[in-house]
């Protein structure tokens, strides 16, 4: 989802339509992306809900992007209500650069319990070295 430049909307309309995708393109962005799946205790067995989530509201650079997946809205506050809860993602200008975004990204947010892997796009390191 970082990486496309396409309107995804009008993509999904499109293939709705009679045709579907036929002499459609998607566009995307040339450089690499990574997301850090930030995840909320007790994940995946039973993971805790009800966590405020802290950091949202911050401004990120135009390079990264927090996906919402397991919040919900209680009152005014952004909370957890399941086990991936978000996903720090980021663009850059090779591996190294978005990893490093995308975990500096997951350092602005915060909410009890929550915990991410360490080793997130190693392997895509490696082979480019």
């Amino acid at each position: 989802m970082m990486r496309m430049q396409s309107d995804l909307v009008e993509l999904c309309l499109k293939a709705c339509e009679n045709g579907g995708l036929k002499g459609c393109e998607a566009s995307y962005d040339e450089r690499p992306a990574v997301g850090v799946v930030l995840a909320a205790q007790g994940y995946p067995a039973s993971p805790r809900k009800g966590d405020v989530i802290e950091g949202l509201d911050k401004k990120h650079g135009d390079d990264t992007k927090i996906f919402e997946a397991g919040t919900k809205f209680q009152g005014e506050q952004v909370v957890t209500s399941g086990g991936r809860v978000l996903c720090a993602t980021a663009l850059g200008k090779d591996i190294a650069d978005a990893r490093q975004k995308a975990y500096d990204l997951a350092k602005t947010v915060h909410f009890d319990g929550m915990f991410y892997r360490n080793d997130i796009a190693w392997r895509a390191l490696a082979r480019n070295k």
